[in-house]
């Protein structure tokens, strides 16, 4: 018998990208993260290109433009 309170809902909300990482904020307050070296295109991008991401499916997975790239939630809640 479970005793979690909360509904599981693995749509991402936020977005971060620094340096090091890419960051989902997902809807039901969970956070993850994969290394930024696993997204070449991410990693190489300027930090303005960086932040000009945008949710894509509901937030099943997010875009980003300027260097069409595209990141699925699920991508970063697998094993490599």
């Amino acid at each position: 018998m479970s005793t979690l309170a909360v509904k599981l809902d693995a749509h991402a909300v936020d977005v971060a990208v620094d340096d090091a990482a890419l960051r989902f904020v997902l809807a039901d307050g969970r956070e993850i993260s994969a290394p930024l070296e696993w997204f070449p295109r991410l990693r190489d991008a300027s930090a303005s290109q960086r932040k000009n991401w945008r949710l894509i499916g509901q937030g099943i997975g997010v875009h980003w433009p300027e260097i069409d790239e595209d990141i699925a939630v699920s991508t970063l809640m697998t094993n490599r």
